[in-house]
């Protein structure tokens, strides 16, 4: 079904030393975009700071009003999150729908959530953006009447105390249901990490090709696999977070985690829902930064996305970045250069080089050895063929002579029930 398309004038505020204003209203039509709303006009301020009461200063206002008129728009979108009194003033002059950057990520997220917990998330970030902005909640409040003492205490509640309420209950509702969600995947982080199998992360600005990387990686070790992501070529493609076992010919493997993409000023409702979901990145032990190296202003994507990772405490994180969608460049790809991967996942170009900068973090605690396993030992034999690299199998007279690559801890582990000739 084809969505009526509403016509919208973005406005917004640069205040002064800010660099990225261009770049964040540009953002904001992109976000207008995938709402299926048509941005029409543009009305931008330079100021000292945010006019408390309308956002904009008054001439702006009437500015806005003509532009209004004259575009015949359906909305007007403002680059901020706009205050509770800042929206009953703005509908009051305007005489419109006045929405906020906040509002519009919010139902992109609400559009885009598939499962379970992803909808959960998104509707308590709502609840919690609509709860102050009940219009005159505030004048309303104490305003009880029908009576005294508890058992009358509701009986003349106003409609918005009401509201207040039944929202107040909700969000505990969904908060209970959530923490269920979240002490499971808690106990498949311990697994895990119980299993010493490494987990890699991909981190980026959304629809830089996370998934689809995942996807070109999943096809390259697991042909047979049914387990590929769900990737599009839209903003916030990717609301759930995605673990998959990438396992390399040699016998090492690791997890390969894809989390939601990143958008400059992400609503802070939305980091407090998504907080469960974003905890798989700061406990990566690795991040996989991925970059549009195609996009015009991609070293901005780069900062939106450090500035979002400082926020959840993971830019400390040892991180590589994949410098993607080089097939739209003029940049020679597959490479690397100091580290960094040049690639196109979606040519599945620069795979081999993104495996071995991924190798060379996350499995430095193998090492070279040779054994001698007594043939009562017989079961670390098979062991070793299930988790390591075994290079070369011979008989000896008491026992199995074996040549392989193993973790450390391994070789620690079973050292007294073999005899180590190297390593």
């Amino acid at each position: 079904m084809l969505q009526q398309q509403q016509k919208a004038i973005i406005v917004g505020v640069q205040l002064q030393l800010q660099t990225d204003f261009a770049y964040s209203m540009q953002e904001l039509r992109n976000l207008a975009d995938a709402c299926f709303i048509e941005v029409v006009g543009e009305l931008s301020q330079k100021a000292s700071r945010v006019n408390p009461s309308h956002y904009i200063g008054t001439g702006k206002i009437e500015e806005l009003k003509a532009l209004h008129a004259e575009l015949e728009a359906d909305v007007v979108i403002f680059n901020d999150e706009l205050s509770p009194s800042q929206i009953r003033n703005l509908e009051a002059d305007l005489e419109c729908t006045v929405i906020d950057r906040t509002i519009l990520i919010l139902d992109i997220f609400a559009e885009r959530a598939k499962t379970r917990e992803a909808q959960l998330q998104v509707e308590v970030a709502r609840l919690q953006y609509m709860l102050p902005r009940l219009v005159g909640l505030r004048a309303s409040l104490g305003r009880q009447g029908g009576g005294s003492g508890v058992k009358n205490k509701g009986a003349g509640e106003t409609k918005l105390e009401l509201d207040r309420r039944r929202i107040e209950e909700r969000i505990t509702a969904l908060h209970a249901e959530l923490e269920k969600l979240v002490a499971r995947r808690q106990i498949q982080r311990k697994q895990r990490k119980k299993n010493e199998v490494p987990v890699v992360c991909l981190v980026g600005y959304t629809n830089t090709g996370k998934s689809s990387l995942m996807n070109a990686l999943i096809d390259k070790f697991h042909p047979e696999s049914e387990k590929r992501v769900f990737a599009q070529d839209m903003l916030f493609a990717t609301l759930e977070t995605s673990v998959r076992s990438i396992d390399l010919p040699d016998k090492k493997s690791f997890l390969l985690t894809d989390t939601v993409g990143f958008v400059s000023q992400l609503p802070h409702h939305l980091i407090k829902a998504f907080r469960s979901t974003l905890e798989e990145v700061t406990e990566a032990d690795l991040l996989v930064h991925v970059v549009d190296y195609s996009h015009a202003d991609y070293s901005q994507l780069v900062a939106v996305t450090n500035e979002t990772l400082k926020d959840l405490g993971a830019l400390e994180l040892p991180t590589i970045f994949a410098y993607n969608k080089c097939d739209l460049t003029n940049h020679p790809y597959p490479q690397i250069v100091d580290g960094t991967v040049y690639m196109s996942a979606q040519e599945s170009a620069g795979l081999d080089e993104l495996i071995a900068v991924i190798r060379s973090h996350v499995f430095n605690d193998y090492v070279q050895c040779e054994l001698l396993v007594p043939f009562s030992q017989g079961r670390l034999v098979a062991y070793f063929n299930e988790n390591a690299h075994v290079q070369e199998t011979s008989y000896e007279e008491t026992g199995t002579r074996l040549r392989m690559e193993c973790r450390t801890s391994d070789l620690e582990r079973y050292r007294n029930d073999v005899t180590v000739l190297q390593g």
